[in-house]
């Protein structure tokens, strides 16, 4: 086979520096590797809907993310997860459920480990790791996180688990992960749609917080009213004659 030209090379680097991905060529120049690449700044993921389906066909798991691992490495490096480059496996279980988002040649993966108890299910166990191209010499090549023994993302059965909030998860000293937005919903998944969404407290916080300072607000003021009203009949009472 007749090596590659030269401006298909070119074009090849172009768009993987633009896509954050690090382009190998093996020795023969035939196969190509791609590497993560941690960028400096801070960017927002695209967001990715990831279906998994039993043998027989049925929806059993359906994620919407955008995920941003963070590793700290002397400082703060970024990579944001192309649901373009997803591979997605996994396994669906009567009490278990596995989904695993993966990088192509191994640079990179997240696992989400659902149980399900009674009426209710949730994510016990997060797992993931990065294989990017280093920042630095001495700096490492493969970083892991685990989040264990949690009940993260708790929902009804039938139900959708929704938070458009960030959602920042320690997984180890050098490793983060940073979900914004996501929504989940494992075991039952009805033609592969959400059922209705269960809030997360961040999103109800943000809901709920603003109107409740206003109903403050607006008590502070119909008192302050009241008051005044209170005190000029009182004034208009004592200069009445007798």
């Amino acid at each position: 086979m007749a090596p590659a030209p030269a401006h298909c090379t070119c074009l090849l680097l172009f768009s993987a520096l633009i896509s954050g991905v690090h382009l190998q060529f093996s020795s023969s120049e035939k196969a190509l590797i791609y590497k993560p690449v941690l960028q400096p700044h801070e960017s927002i993921p695209p967001t990715g809907t990831y279906m998994l389906r039993t043998a027989t066909g049925v929806p059993c798991i359906r994620v919407t993310l955008g995920a941003e691992f963070l590793v700290l490495e002397q400082k703060t490096w970024y990579f944001n997860l192309d649901p373009s480059r997803v591979t997605v496996s996994g396994t669906c279980g009567s009490a278990v459920a596995i989904l695993s988002l993966a990088l192509h040649n191994e640079g990179g993966s997240l696992q989400f480990f659902f149980t399900k108890e009674k009426k209710v299910y949730y994510v016990k166990k997060i797992t993931a790791h990065l294989s990017p191209f280093p920042v630095c010499k001495n700096c490492s090549r493969t970083y892991t996180g685990i989040v264990d023994h949690e009940k993260l993302f708790v929902s009804k059965g039938g139900r959708s688990f929704k938070c458009n909030s960030e959602s920042l998860l320690h997984l180890s000293s050098t490793l983060r992960l940073k979900m914004v937005p996501l929504q989940m919903q494992a075991f039952s998944v009805p033609k592969g749609q959400y059922g209705k969404e269960v809030e997360c407290w961040a999103d109800y916080n943000k809901r709920v917080i603003p109107i409740v300072i206003g109903a403050v607000i607006v008590g502070l003021l119909l008192i302050a009213l009241l008051t005044y009203v209170i005190m000029r009949d009182r004034r208009r009472t004592g200069y009445e004659s007798l």
